[in-house]
């Protein structure tokens, strides 16, 4: 049509000119430089996969380069603080280099959108890229930046994704813990969504791809958001750790625990136990956290198969976790529950043997935060005596004991059996002086009140004291009725 329009004016075109220069045989278009659409959409769709390609090979170097040179920092510490300057330096703008990079995947193709996206970048770098990367945040990213590569074109979106929510998570700082795990629910929620819907990739797939992703997000996000300042977790673990150290005098027996530790299998398990619920709190990831919750659980089912002979029940697991609890009483233990209930991917809570072993873990720290005399069969005054470190249970009779046991632990209850007969003795000795006390004291104000009762009733009256009488021959002067005094007379003769 523009050949024959162009005719028509008189003016000369050449059609082969105005062909696709694929040679198609449809006409291309200059704003597409000589390609029609459909050929000009093949050729876009190439130089952007070429792009993605260079983009990953190059993340990839920036990545190895960054290793080796933080290794190479962990080796000459002893350098010059000038030396040590220029080389933050360079890792900074090497990391700021990558970061950019990255994003280059999800910015227009166009070399001028790519250029004022380099410089919105360097202008304004977020404040992860400054901050220093740990060894295990940067083998965290390195591995999961191997994982999307299975997945190709989702995976640049997923990685785009998390970028993003990092970024926010960032300028929400200031946001309640609460909220900011909403956000993190929120993140997992729609991003299963996608890879379902969206990208249609397979059911299995997807649990692999969100656990990647948690491990990926939080891992970066623990130092934020594990027992944050806003909150009272840290008092809620010192009251709980102040707790168990309280409780250290319960005995399996107490607890109706179906564990013979007599056993050396069975010790073995108890122990192995203790070490898994302790590990849980060196572990950053809330799906790892609840992995050495399932580890010790199933530790705990083995030792109870083992002791009994058959397979464990429910009932029989909750006291006997209870009792690992105590025993190990393990670190931060309420900031752990916290921490996988704010952040962990809802779908393990909510299902699987993951879910179900948090949930009993929950419930056994109730029972040790509310637990009573009731609750161990005990009388409330020996409750109260084993509480206040009074006394403790009574410990295995020393006839009791099998002939190839330890002298050293024969000897350590034989001492902590005369300890206590010592205590007992005492607490006697004190009872008694208090109530010598008080009898003397009830006998003191008994005769004061006694003595009391006979001056009230047999009160006592003393007269005043009479005046003297003045001599006979004394002047009366107060009363003139009295007749004179005889005079001596003298007569003559």
């Amino acid at each position: 049509k523009m050949s024959l329009k162009s005719e028509r004016r008189g003016i000369h075109v050449d059609q082969s000119e105005l062909l696709c220069k694929k040679g198609c045989g449809y006409y291309g278009n200059p704003a597409w430089q000589g390609f029609c659409s459909k050929c000009w959409r093949e050729e876009y769709h190439k130089a952007r996969q070429k792009q993605i390609q260079e983009d990953w090979e190059l993340a990839e170097r920036l990545q190895r380069e960054e290793e080796e040179a933080y290794a190479s920092s962990q080796s000459t510490q002893g350098a010059q603080s000038l030396t040590f300057s220029k080389f933050e330096e360079k890792k900074t703008n090497e990391k700021t280099r990558k970061v950019t990079t990255v994003k280059k995947f999800f910015t227009a193709s166009s070399r001028a959108g790519a250029k004022k996206a380099e410089i919105q970048e360097t202008k304004a770098p977020s404040p992860s890229i400054n901050r220093q990367a740990s060894i295990e945040t940067d083998r965290v990213s390195k591995e999961f930046i191997e994982f999307l590569k299975t997945y190709h074109k989702p995976g640049q979106d997923i990685y785009k994704q998390c970028k993003l929510f990092l970024d926010t998570m960032n300028h929400k700082r200031d946001l309640s813990i609460e909220e900011q795990s909403e956000c993190a629910q929120d993140f997992y929620q729609n991003v299963a969504e996608k890879l379902q819907t969206r990208w249609k990739v397979p059911p299995e797939k997807v649990e692999k791809a969100m656990d990647q992703i948690e491990r990926y997000i939080m891992t970066r996000q623990y130092k934020y958001v594990f027992c944050p300042e806003t909150t009272d977790d840290e008092k809620k673990d010192l009251a709980v750790q102040k707790r168990i150290r309280a409780l250290h005098w319960v005995t399996p027996q107490m607890l109706c625990v179906p564990v013979n530790e007599e056993i050396p299998e069975v010790s073995d398990m108890v122990v192995k136990a203790i070490t898994d619920i302790i590990e849980m709190d060196s572990k950053r990831v809330p799906r790892e956290k609840l992995a050495c919750i399932t580890k010790c659980s199933k530790h705990i089912f083995n030792a109870i198969k083992i002791t009994k002979n058959e397979p464990a029940s429910a009932d029989d697991f909750l006291p006997t976790l209870i009792y690992i609890v105590l025993k190990g009483n393990p670190p931060r233990l309420q900031s752990n529950i916290q921490y996988i209930t704010r952040f962990c991917n809802p779908s393990r809570l909510m299902t699987g043997e993951d879910g179900y072993y948090f949930t009993n873990l929950c419930c056994a720290v109730a029972f040790i935060e509310k637990l009573d005399a009731q609750s161990l069969n005990l009388s409330q005054e020996d409750f109260d005596r084993y509480m206040s470190g009074q006394t403790s249970p009574k410990k295995q009779e020393s006839d009791s004991w099998s002939p190839d046991t330890c002298l050293g632990v024969k000897q350590m209850y034989k001492n902590l059996d005369l300890l206590s007969q010592l205590n007992e003795r005492q607490e006697r000795i004190v009872s008694e002086a208090k109530k010598l006390e008080k009898d003397l004291i009830d006998w003191t104000d008994g005769i004061t009140k006694e003595v009391q009762d006979i001056v009230e009733k047999y009160p006592l009256e003393i007269n005043p004291k009479s005046q003297a009488l003045a001599a006979i021959d004394s002047e009366n002067v107060e009363n003139d009725k009295l007749p004179p005094p005889l005079q001596p007379q003298v007569y003559a003769g």
